[in-house]
Order: C-alpha cells, then sequence, then structure tokens
C-alpha cells in the first residue's frame, strides 16, 4: 500500500493580527499597620490568586547562615499557634484551596489560591501562618534533614556547581554570591535562628498583599481590614552592603568534579537592574537567542 509523503510547508505561517491587552482593573491600598494591598479583577472563572510578599529574604541574614530565610518560610508552613500540620492540610483540602510559602534572595512569600466564596476563611489562614506560625521542633528537625539530603544532591551536579562558581565570580562578597547553604551550615540551623528570621520579616510595614481573581474590590477590602487590621510590625531595618566586583576581561573557571560524566558550560557578565527601562527588552532578546535567564541586582 503506498503511504504519502508528508508535507512540510517551506516557510512559517503568517502572523495573526496583534490584538489588544486589556489589564485587569486595579485597587491599591494601604491599611493603618502598614500592609500595602493591591487587587486585580478577573471574573473569568470563580477563583482567587493570591500572594503575601515580604520585602526580604535570604540576602538579609545571609551573615547569620547562608539560606535561612528560604528555612524559614518552609518551616512557616508546618504549624501555627491554633493548627497543627495536619489540621492546615485538612483546612485546605475542606476549601479547595492551595498553599505554599518560598524565599529568594530578596522576597519571602506565602502565595495561595482558593474559590472566591471561600476568601475570608482562606485570608485567616494566611494571617495565622503569617503572625502565629509556631516551628514545632519534630517538623523543624524533618525539614532541616529533608534540606541536609538536598544540599548532598545539589553537590553532585555540575549544573549546580558551575552556576554557583559563576555567582561568586560575578558578585564577590556581595551577599548575591550565595547560592546554597553547605552541609555544615545546614547541620547548624537551630529552631530559634528561623524564630528571629521570621519575627524580623514577617511584618505587615515590610508586606504587600496581592489578590487577583473573582471579587468585589470593596467587599474584598472590608474583609482584609477585619483578618490582618489589628496586625502590627517595623519593617527591617536597611542593611549596607558591599558594591558586588567589576571584572574586566574575558576570564575562564574550571570547576572540577571528579567522576561527573557531564560537562557545564556558563557564560556571564554584570548586566542592567530590574529597573532599568530596558529590562523586559533585554530579557526578551536572551529568550531569543536561546538564553535562559537574566539576573538583576
Amino acid at each position: 500500500m503506498a503511504t504519502k509523503a508528508a508535507e512540510v510547508p517551506a516557510f512559517a505561517p503568517a502572523l495573526t493580527a496583534e490584538r489588544p491587552v486589556v489589564w485587569p482593573k486595579r485597587t491599591r491600598a494601604r491599611l493603618a499597620n502598614g500592609l500595602e494591598v493591591v487587587l486585580a479583577e478577573a471574573h473569568s472563572i470563580p477563583k482567587f490568586h493570591g500572594e503575601l510578599y515580604f520585602r526580604a529574604g535570604n540576602a538579609l541574614v545571609v551573615e547569620r547562615a547562608p539560606g535561612l530565610a528560604e528555612m524559614t518560610a518552609t518551616v512557616v508552613r508546618t504549624g501555627t499557634a491554633k493548627r497543627v500540620s495536619r489540621r492546615i492540610e485538612e483546612d485546605l483540602r475542606r476549601l479547595g484551596a492551595d498553599l505554599g510559602a518560598s524565599a529568594g534572595q530578596d522576597t519571602s512569600a506565602i502565595s495561595f489560591a482558593g474559590l472566591s466564596e471561600f476568601a475570608e476563611p482562606l485570608l485567616q489562614l494566611v494571617n495565622e501562618l503569617a503572625r502565629e506560625a509556631s516551628f514545632p521542633e519534630a517538623e523543624f528537625e524533618r525539614e532541616r534533614r529533608q534540606k541536609l539530603e538536598e544540599v548532598k544532591l545539589e553537590r553532585t551536579s555540575p549544573s549546580f556547581l558551575a552556576g554557583e562558581r559563576l555567582r561568586k565570580v560575578l558578585f564577590g562578597p556581595h551577599p548575591y554570591a550565595q547560592v546554597s547553604p553547605s552541609e555544615a551550615q545546614v547541620a547548624a540551623y537551630q529552631r530559634g535562628d528561623l524564630q528571629g528570621v521570621y519575627r524580623e520579616i514577617y511584618t505587615p510595614e515590610n508586606a504587600l498583599l496581592m489578590l487577583v481573581g473573582d471579587f468585589d474590590p470593596a467587599a474584598l477590602m472590608k474583609t482584609i481590614e477585619k483578618v490582618f487590621g489589628d496586625w502590627t510590625g517595623k519593617k527591617p531595618a536597611a542593611k549596607e552592603t558591599v558594591a558586588p566586583p567589576k571584572p574586566q576581561g574575558r576570564r575562564v573557571y574550571l570547576v572540577h568534579n571528579p567522576g561527573s560524566v557531564q560537562t557545564q558550560i556558563l557564560a556571564g557578565c554584570h548586566a542592567i537592574t530590574r529597573k532599568h527601562p530596558d529590562w523586559l527588552r533585554l530579557g526578551l532578546t536572551n529568550s531569543l537567542y536561546g538564553g535562559r535567564s537574566i539576573r538583576g541586582w
């Protein structure tokens, strides 16, 4: 039986006409305690997504230990003064909601999503995690052991080792040079260290609450005021950091990883900051030329 060869077009199809972009309506407010609120309406489905951002992360506390804000965010989710870890998971399932916590160099965040009709109980849970996290000893120890195994695994990866060296070359003594803690540093983590980071970073003056979804902004603002209005706390004091070095010319750095069957090659340099007007254009150009990411400081 004869088969017909697949026809491959000689040219890419023409682009369709550009469609206008309609941004959701935004409402901004600031509570008396300093909490900044941004609401963006999107009524396509009866759900909403939220982020409670804190304007500080690993870089703020790097002198205590690398990755400490990240570990704090991980353990924040494991219990409050009113709910143990299992109760939190059960309540999330009952509400049909998702929730997670994370931290990077300059931000920490509690992320959540759920049905609009259950916005208030979900926000109450977020409020508890931001104000009353209990850092249970057993949960802390479990997460610390898991992080220790992750760190051991990272240091067998050529891509991780290459990225770590590139960061140290580009940022030198600046906190951004710290990619991950060592095994010894993770082993030395103490529950009290996490509680100290939590008290410093998780405050309303240091926070931004952003919600996107199907809701009435005026009604939701009343709920937010009810849930978060009596939260108190100042933002952490700003800390001076040394400026990154300014490498000149081309340099090659070799990282020896005995037994590795892969070779990772990275090329990098300093670029513009996120506040530069060409930041988005540079990211697009980098993607078009096959780059993976750009980082600002």
